[in-house]
């Protein structure tokens, strides 16, 4: 959104006095690597061109004040910065007020803020939307507080806001990528480790078409929390026979030796996750050869580990999957971020894009009864001051 419009939609929620700075916060999509981040294991993410915008102002009193261009029907939440709990009915403005107690751990603050926010993404369809209102807010207490924390700093401190304010046991790649990504590049980070190297995401004949299969899900009320519950049990009966500190510090060659301390379904965790972080080093590899095919392949197989060991897709995400793969022009496609609902990532060629989304999208409606939405994206940089 033009700045221009940005600042005129602003004045119109707070008036027009102060000095107003203008933000943005990618989205992110995760090519491949699901389900890992909060097992050691590697993820390889990229920023999107689409996510949220702010703009804000210091006031003269203690009061943040809040207004979503997206959740308009909320109105104006006021807050006191001394009055920073966690309120339900607070909703969208929780994750900001979480990232101001963080701020504040690390700062004295005594000045309020008028805070407007505008996404162009869609909300709650697994592309982060929480991290990206989390990194976006990060940046702009940074700045207007002139704190001069680094951006590492601030990935880890969205994580916590994310984990212990919101009560979202997730893994730290969302934060990361909206964080640190850059344009036309993906990051191959070890989440164990924080260690990441930037791979060029240069498709030359192919676009990144995301698909929103438009089944809402807050990763709160999802089975989210149980997923890493079970992976956690997982790591405490293994780490009794084997000395390791993630998952991921298993191969697929350890996992036979080592299955039968786990239940059936631990079993089937496991081996996604040992077998979707194999996976990624994979796909890196291929990417670096050029080889969009077999990148794509691995796409499809984690998809089908996904829903098959780890049970977190569901009806509309293998309805999508399945007539993506189904269309000329398709070398892979996946459900990407929690599951459960929410989106698809494929990878299509540019000459059959306007076929395959048109015959999708009737398909799509044919089977679930409603319609889905299609979004063919770049690759942008991380969050950054306008």
């Amino acid at each position: 959104m033009e700045k221009r419009l940005l600042i005129a939609n602003y004045n119109k929620i707070f008036g027009d006095e102060g000095t107003k700075e203008l933000f943005f916060a990618p989205s992110r999509v995760n090519m491949i690597g699901e389900h890992i981040d909060y097992n050691g294991g590697y993820v390889f993410p990229c920023a999107l061109s689409f996510g949220t915008y702010g703009v804000a102002s210091l006031r003269k009193d203690k009061r943040i004040k809040m207004y979503s261009e997206n959740f308009s029907d909320i109105g104006v939440i006021d807050v006191s910065i001394d009055e920073l709990e966690f309120k339900k009915e607070h909703n969208w403005t929780n994750y900001v007020k979480g990232v101001l107690v963080e701020f504040m751990k690390k700062a004295k603050i005594n000045q309020g803020m008028n805070i407007y926010i505008f996404g162009d993404m869609p909300y709650s369809a697994g592309l982060s939307s929480s991290a990206s209102l989390e990194m976006l807010v990060s940046i702009m207490f940074n700045d207007l507080y002139n704190i001069n924390l680094e951006m590492l700093d601030m990935v880890k401190m969205a994580k916590v806001v994310e984990n212990e304010y919101m009560g979202v046991n997730s893994g730290i790649m969302d934060q990361f990528a909206i964080g640190m990504g850059k344009k036309d590049a993906a990051m191959y980070l070890n989440t164990a480790t924080l260690e990441c190297t930037y791979t060029p995401l240069i498709l030359n004949d192919y676009e990144i078409v995301i698909a929103n299969t438009n089944k809402k899900r807050t990763l709160a009320d999802s089975k989210y929390n149980e997923r890493k519950q079970e992976c956690d049990s997982s790591l405490e009966k293994i780490q009794k026979i084997k000395q390791i500190e993630h998952l991921c510090d298993l191969s697929t060659e350890d996992f036979d030796s080592i299955k039968h301390v786990l239940s059936d379904i631990e079993q089937r965790r496991t081996y996604h996750v040992l077998s979707e972080n194999e996976r990624t080093k994979m796909s890196v590899k291929v990417l670096n050869q050029n080889d969009i095919k077999m990148f794509g392949k691995l796409m499809y197989q984690s998809h089908v580990s996904l829903r098959d060991d780890y049970d977190v897709t569901g009806k509309e995400l293998d309805t999508l999957v399945h007539l993506m793969m189904s269309q000329e022009g398709v070398v892979g496609s996946r459900m990407t971020g929690a599951g459960f609902g929410g989106c698809t990532v494929s990878i299509v060629a540019k000459e059959f894009i306007k076929k395959t989304i048109t015959k999708v999208s009737k398909e799509y409606k044919d089977i679930i009864g409603y319609d889905a939405e299609f979004y063919v994206i770049s690759v942008g940089p991380g969050v950054h001051k306008l």
